[in-house]
């Protein structure tokens, strides 16, 4: 009988064990089980602002639309600046509008000044404007001013664009040199014949320095600094020096590429680094005056993005370092145009990618 309850014991021993341990390895099981799905959830989207890491270049990284676009503030921004933005102005605030109703931009001109890339980023230091549209990249002499207002200056760019020369239609000549072009605005050449084409006194035309981004990269790139010809005939907008060059054989004129390239009256040459070795900024064949307006000529993107065409440039959202509001405004800015919507927009507005 003792002997039997002894193996009872046993039994029920055994099965507790047992029991124990199945209880035990399922807890191990549910535990391990519950730390994997953990770790697998997606981590809390930071909402600080981003900084330069944060903006890239690349379009393809920075989403498809307006919509996968995090971190657009409510408020309303004011911008200005480079009279070369206009198009994509047009082009994307709409969109941008349509998208975030909250996020309001106002374009904001100068009281006493014509519109430009230098005037744009005057009024950003001195806080008149949230960020600045620039057609140039940031001088030395505006980061100091701005560090001694106490913050930094940082440039986004989001589109290639490039200075084009115009001339009239009739002009024969099938391209100058940057060489060439140089001599032709420092006034040491003032006649076609020696450049290879006619004889004809040369005119060339150019917007005020004080006025834009695209005076200051010309003088900066092709005149190496030097200053603009007394026989430079200063207008003030590109389209009076489109309506000037329309009826003067010997006129000459630069501006941003997609003022130039697809107008009707004028001529828009190819440009080189070495004599005979011409690009042009258009894509060939050249569309004649009798096409136009049916057939405009378009930009010879292939030729910007490869730096093939001597003359490009990128366009740049200037934007203060001061982690408060305004950077969070001009970065979320430079996010939407980074965007394969927002550089459609650009394309449509006749730039060209960033690659």
């Amino acid at each position: 009988m003792s002997s039997q309850k002894n193996e009872t014991a046993v039994l029920v021993l055994t099965l507790l064990i047992i029991a124990g341990g199945l209880a035990g390895g399922f807890w191990w099981l549910t535990k391990n089980s519950s730390t994997s799905v953990e770790l697998s959830d997606p981590q809390p989207r930071s909402t600080s602002t981003p900084n330069t890491s944060d903006i890239t270049s690349d379009p393809e990284s920075s989403g498809s639309s307006f919509s996968g676009v995090s971190g657009i503030p409510k408020g309303l921004f004011s911008y200005g600046g480079s009279t070369s933005w206009a198009a994509i102005r047009q082009a994307i605030d709409p969109q941008i509008r349509a998208a975030y109703p909250e996020f309001q931009l106002r374009f904001v001109e100068p009281t006493n000044a014509s519109p430009g890339t230098s005037i744009g980023i005057r009024m950003l230091i001195e806080g008149r404007l949230t960020f600045a549209q620039s057609s140039r990249p940031l001088q030395d002499r505006e980061v100091s001013r701005a560090q001694q207002r106490g913050f930094n200056l940082k440039e986004i760019p989001v589109a290639i664009d490039g200075l084009a020369i115009a001339v009239h239609p009739s002009l024969n000549i099938p391209g100058l040199t940057l060489a060439q072009l140089k001599a032709i605005y420092t006034g040491k050449a003032n006649n076609w014949k020696q450049l290879g084409g006619p004889n004809l006194p040369i005119q060339p035309y150019s917007r005020p320095m004080s006025e834009g981004g695209t005076v200051e990269l010309f003088i900066q790139d092709v005149l190496a600094g030097q200053a603009l010809a007394a026989n430079v005939e200063l207008v003030g907008t590109t389209t009076q020096a489109l309506q000037k060059l329309a009826s003067n054989r010997g006129g000459i004129y630069y501006a941003s590429a997609p003022e130039i390239v697809p107008q009707c009256r004028i001529r828009p040459l190819p440009l080189g680094r070495q004599p005979g070795q011409f690009t042009p900024p258009y894509q060939e064949p050249l569309a004649t005056a009798n096409n136009c307006p049916q057939r405009r000529n378009q930009l010879n993107t292939d030729a910007f993005q490869t730096g093939q065409y001597p003359l490009t440039r990128n366009l740049y959202v200037v934007v203060k370092q001061d982690d408060d509001l305004a950077q969070q405004a001009g970065e979320a800015y430079a996010k939407l145009l980074l965007t394969q919507q927002g550089q459609s927009a650009i394309a449509n507005a006749g730039f060209v990618r960033m690659r």
